[in-house]
């Protein structure tokens, strides 16, 4: 039998595999409501066979949007665009469909990325004022944010708080936090942009402090009965930034407190990172927080093949494969895994006869 095909147990949430959509911003929000885009956008993501679909990040408050068209769930309009596009897409697809709630931070007020522009002054329309651990920009290029107060580190949690009791309200059945990529709560944990010497800085328990704060506010507001995770960058990739041994310890304070599950990624933080990118470069990362924790860990880099993906589930290297760009290239890659590895997936039914004709079909 196939790993890739076995169900996957989170906490109280059975997926009926192992393959999940990654968050992947789309930056076609209207002041954080989500548009048709999304709905199509989601629905397409919802009939592809996988285990799991979790949303896009999604900014707990406005300025914590990386760019002006970033999806967000601050409010009730917020909420209300969301909960049209997910009822469309519930109407033809029981995918479970989590969240990733996330805050920018010095990587905020962003062109979108086909906009080629970069860091949006906090005086353009589209701009605002960053806000960060310490008053250090992303490069020259960007522009300085302010360093947070304790009235602002309390706002933030807060922030959270509120979007996964919305969340909870929409029905959405898991939460990640948004730990990685160079955004706000990365940016607590790595000593390359937290230079704070307040109880949210410093040591590493200190710099983890917030993290915790927060997944402990969002545990308590979100159904006891679903997931809660988080999603971390396991090095920066730049001499004594964030690295393997932190994430370890930070998993492992994560796992102590409950969390559910660890999506493991790196990278996002500095610029002056150097990635030696591969097929599979971000494997053995998950692979060494697996070894440290009870909760199940999520593999994602550059995972393409279907074969590559079951290799690293047989080899126990991971508990379940994300996928990002290759599913959106391929919108029925566990269709097509699933043929070659021998296994089904769910299908509408719509969609049924286009299985090819003399071979075992691999949707149902």
């Amino acid at each position: 039998m196939s790993q890739l095909f076995s169900p996957l147990t989170i906490g109280e949430l059975t997926l009926p595999n192992r393959i999940i959509i990654a968050p992947m911003c789309q930056y076609s929000a209207i002041n954080g409501e989500a548009t048709d885009w999304h709905t199509i956008h989601l629905g397409q993501m919802g009939l592809s066979g996988a285990g799991l679909l979790i949303l896009e990040a999604t900014a707990v408050s406005p300025e914590g949007r990386i760019s002006y068209g970033d999806l967000g769930l601050w409010n009730t309009d917020t909420q209300r665009a969301l909960g049209k596009s997910l009822n469309a897409v519930r109407q033809y697809s029981d995918m479970p469909i989590g969240i990733q709630l996330a805050h920018a931070g010095r990587k905020a007020s962003t062109c979108k990325p086909w906009e080629n522009a970069g860091a949006i002054s906090p005086s353009d329309e589209n701009g605002w004022q960053t806000i960060a651990p310490s008053a250090l920009a992303y490069d020259e290029h960007s522009f300085v944010p302010v360093a947070m107060s304790k009235a602002d580190i309390g706002q933030l949690i807060a922030d959270f708080a509120s979007a996964a009791k919305r969340a909870d309200e929409l029905g959405l059945d898991l939460i990640e936090l948004h730990g990685a990529h160079g955004y706000l709560l990365h940016q607590f944990l790595s000593p390359i942009t937290n230079k704070r010497d307040d109880e949210y800085g410093g040591s590493l328990t200190n710099r983890m402090r917030i993290v915790m704060e927060v997944f402990n506010a969002v545990r308590t507001e979100f159904n006891p009965s679903k997931p809660v995770g988080i999603r971390i960058s396991a090095t920066d990739w730049v001499e004594d930034g964030w690295d393997l041994q932190q994430s370890i310890t930070l998993a492992q304070a994560l796992d102590d407190a409950g969390c559910d599950f660890i999506h493991v990624s790196t990278a996002g933080l500095s610029p002056l990172q150097q990635i030696p990118v591969e097929p599979g470069f971000q494997i053995p990362f998950a692979t060494a927080i697996k070894k440290a924790v009870s909760m199940p860990v999520i593999a994602v880099g550059l995972i393409t093949e279907a074969q590559q993906a079951e290799n690293i589930l047989k080899e126990q290297q991971a508990d379940a494969v994300a996928l990002a760009r290759g599913i959106l290239y391929n919108p029925h890659w566990p269709w097509h895994a699933a043929a070659e590895l021998g296994a089904t997936v769910i299908a509408p039914k719509q969609y049924l006869r286009s299985s090819p004709h003399g071979k075992p079909s691999p949707i149902k």
